[in-house]
């Protein structure tokens, strides 16, 4: 399975609803960078997906986007398969 990193902040509901559908799709483990924490982690986050909203998605390589980014893959049959599961 493709590794999964999330840019999050602690109170995010989107953060919190991308992590139960990766969850749900078999991810067992999220590298969660709270931007929230560390401010050059947001600035690091904004220079490379060029958006200042949480939750950032990261699929191996693959910048997915935000929430609405996740289940709109999800819903289209592309998730899984990026996933690599």
């Amino acid at each position: 399975m493709n590794p999964v990193r999330m840019y999050t902040t602690q109170v995010c509901p989107y953060c919190i609803r991308a992590k139960q559908l990766l969850q749900a799709r078999g991810v067992g483990q999220i590298e969660e960078i709270r931007v929230d924490l560390d401010p050059a982690q947001r600035l690091h986050m904004m220079e490379i997906t060029g958006r200042r909203t949480v939750p950032q998605i990261f699929i191996g390589d693959t910048h997915v986007g935000g929430c609405d980014d996740l289940i709109a893959l999800d819903q289209r049959g592309g998730l899984t398969a990026l996933l690599g599961a």
